[in-house]
């Protein structure tokens, strides 16, 4: 890899880079890493640790490696590895040969483990996980030597090795670091580094039954990988001290290893941000699996219709910070919008339908109207759609005792069809039973033809529509966000985030009806819905029905506050 060179800095980690190159660390070299845990699907999250760590990387003419953490085989899975990868290459990034897992160093992790024991830097434990907790103190008081800290290199040598050989029930022993349980940091007394875990790895199988904990292995992981800057979230800031620690104690050049950089976390409004949380949401069938497009994950995302260009656009806006905020959904909903406005086909589609006729146009007469297919890129050409004498309108779009300032339809009002013709309520038709408004007895002015209007009429609503009889029939989803308050999820831990979940996160509408040329319509396509929002043809779309994912509104609430 060539020589970086520093760039125009835009964040305090740019600097950081910076003075390292000047300095000549790591001979001038930027070599980041994007380190999941595979037990869970990436969220929103994670698209900005993806974005910062190979955007470094390609902006220094680095390179950024993809590792999986795979030091915890009670929680890993196969499938949250495929997933991670697809995650990571549709958001546009690529890795290149530079494919790594923890578990390929698990030999070296335990050959360095087996140096700290002989210089005097870790010991064999027999402390429950309980007496660990009560030994290692509080914030305000310092913690005790465990009773077994200083037994001698050779039996801890001797029990390490046991411990491998799987002698020990699982939990019975581990190893920890000998540095000073009266540090005032926590993760500096005597802090774990291996434990027996009699589980299956689903890559190493059950050749080990002791497993390395994150905070050992990722140093050394970085160190044997060439990184230079392991650039992580806040919540590791006061463990930095026990990455060079370790790096200290194992004898890596100071010059010539990896430097920790730690920055804010992505917070959303109203959103679930905690694995662990979403696991949760998943396992007890509050959504459909990881992919729900409910979910902030980025499959979740990607099935609701979001696209990589406005997933990056978004992490690039909320840039990098050293401190914790909150970010508002609406920015992430107006990098959406901004992204397919000029890209998405503009498409009529009825979500809740209420019959028009209108009783003067011809009985069998059909009209093949010229309609654009986006104004924003006219490039994008034009369709056609039918207009007969049967209709359909949204249900809201009539209002039988009108406000003053509804200027849709109303008994006695006219509107315009969008690229048809200007028509008048006469009648309203109610079910005899129940008093519903089934249907409006209408009448067209044929002398206002969208596009060939001469009469110098004018009027102030205009309504989209569907022929009836070309109609295609569709499921609609309507999503919320699945949280009821803003910050509920951080504010009060102690309230059982499940208790404020948005009833009404999914509205299933089963009697939507779309024009014809979505007939066609592929998993994935994304449209404009006139007056109504963006949406997404759904995986779940089969012959016959179609599916679409409502993914954002068109009211970008963004564009207002940034306007301020």
């Amino acid at each position: 890899m060539a020589e970086a060179n520093p760039v125009t800095p835009t964040n305090f980690i740019h600097n950081i880079i910076n003075e390292d190159l000047e300095q000549n660390k790591n001979n001038k070299r930027v070599h980041t890493r994007f380190p999941p845990e595979p037990n869970g699907y990436l969220h929103i999250g994670h698209a900005k640790s993806i974005c910062l760590n190979f955007g470094i990387a390609q902006l220094y003419g680095g390179l950024c490696n993809l590792r999986f953490d795979d030091t915890n085989p009670t929680k890993e899975e196969v499938e949250y590895v495929e997933s991670i990868k697809e995650d990571v290459k549709w958001l546009g990034f690529d890795w290149g040969d530079r494919l790594f897992y923890a578990s390929d160093y698990f030999e070296q992790l335990y050959e360095f483990a087996i140096k700290l024991i002989k210089d005097g830097k870790a010991y064999v434990c027999d402390l429950s996980p309980e007496e660990i907790r009560e030994y290692r103190g509080t914030l305000t008081e310092p913690g005790k030597n465990s009773p077994y800290r200083d037994r001698s290199v050779e039996e801890n040598l001797d029990l390490f090795q046991r411990m491998r050989a799987g002698e020990f029930p699982e939990g019975s022993r581990v190893l920890r670091a000998k540095i000073d349980m009266a540090s005032p940091n926590l993760n500096m007394r005597d802090p774990v580094l291996y434990r027996i875990v009699k589980a299956t790895h689903h890559r190493t199988g059950d050749k080990w039954c002791i497993y390395p904990m994150y905070d050992y292995a990722h140093p050394i992981s970085d160190a044997l990988e060439g990184i230079t800057h392991s650039i992580c979230t806040l919540e590791f800031e006061d463990h930095r001290p026990l990455y060079d620690w370790i790096l200290d104690a194992l004898g890596f050049d100071v010059n010539n290893r990896p430097r920790q950089i730690e920055f804010a976390r992505l917070n959303l409004t109203n959103t679930v941000m905690s694995k662990r949380k979403l696991r949760r949401l998943v396992e007890e069938g509050h959504v459909a699996g990881w992919d729900d497009p409910r979910m902030p994950t980025i499959s979740g995302l990607r099935r609701r219709g979001y696209t990589p260009e406005a997933i990056r656009d978004f992490c690039e806006r909320i840039g990098v910070a050293k401190s914790n905020s909150l970010v508002d959904y609406s920015l992430l909903e107006h990098c959406i919008r901004q992204d397919l406005n000029t890209r998405a086909h503009r498409v009529m589609a009825v979500l809740r339908p209420l019959k028009v006729v209108l009783e003067n146009y011809p009985e069998d007469k059909v009209e093949w109207l010229e309609a654009e297919n986006n104004p924003e890129n006219p490039e994008m050409g034009t369709r056609k759609v039918p207009f007969s004498k049967v209709l359909y309108i949204e249900q809201e779009d009539f209002m039988e005792n009108p406000s003053k300032k509804f200027f849709r339809l109303a008994p006695g009002k006219e509107v315009r069809l969008k690229h048809a013709y200007i028509i008048k309520c006469e009648e309203v038709v109610k079910d005899p039973e129940t008093g519903e408004i089934i249907e409006l007895r209408c009448t067209y002015d044929p002398e206002t033809k969208s596009g060939a209007d001469n009469s110098g009429r004018k009027v102030k609503g205009t309504l989209h529509w569907v022929s009836a009889q070309h109609a295609i029939p569709a499921e609609v989803r309507l999503y919320e966000p699945l949280l009821l308050e803003e910050n509920q999820e951080e504010e009060n831990e102690e309230t059982d985030f499940i208790e404020k979940l948005n009833p009404n996160s999914l509205i299933t509408l089963t009697s939507s009806l779309v024009e014809p040329s979505l007939a066609e319509a592929k998993t994935g396509e994304k449209y404009q819905f006139l007056r109504q929002g963006y949406f997404c043809v759904d995986p779940d779309t089969a012959k016959g029905k179609l599916v679409f994912n409502r993914i954002v509104s068109l009211k970008d609430t963004w564009a207002k506050i940034s306007k301020k």
